[in-house]
């Protein structure tokens, strides 16, 4: 099954980065107010997807990006269009 990670921004330039099957439904969820994490963001928009060929590799993928923990990185990946790493 593939998955996705995916990155979204709030108006406070805030991020958050997730994996999912299914972004866009993903999505709608913490629009909703039912993700924990993301129900403080302010008007959050997805601003980034990429696709990879399994939901395990996409959650490897939002793990070692979580773990850098940098801003600048992250708008890299928004600017470039794609992850790249090793």
């Amino acid at each position: 099954m593939k998955g996705y990670v995916y990155i979204l921004q709030d108006d406070n330039e805030r991020y958050y980065i997730g994996s999912s099957t299914n972004p866009d439904q993903r999505f709608i969820r913490h629009l909703s107010g039912f993700v924990f994490t993301t129900h403080r963001m302010k008007n959050p928009k997805m601003i980034f997807s990429q696709e990879f060929p399994t939901i395990q590799e996409a959650k490897n993928v939002e793990l070692r990006l979580k773990k850098l923990k940098r801003k600048d990185y992250i708008k890299k990946i928004i600017t470039d269009g794609y992850i790249k790493m090793k």
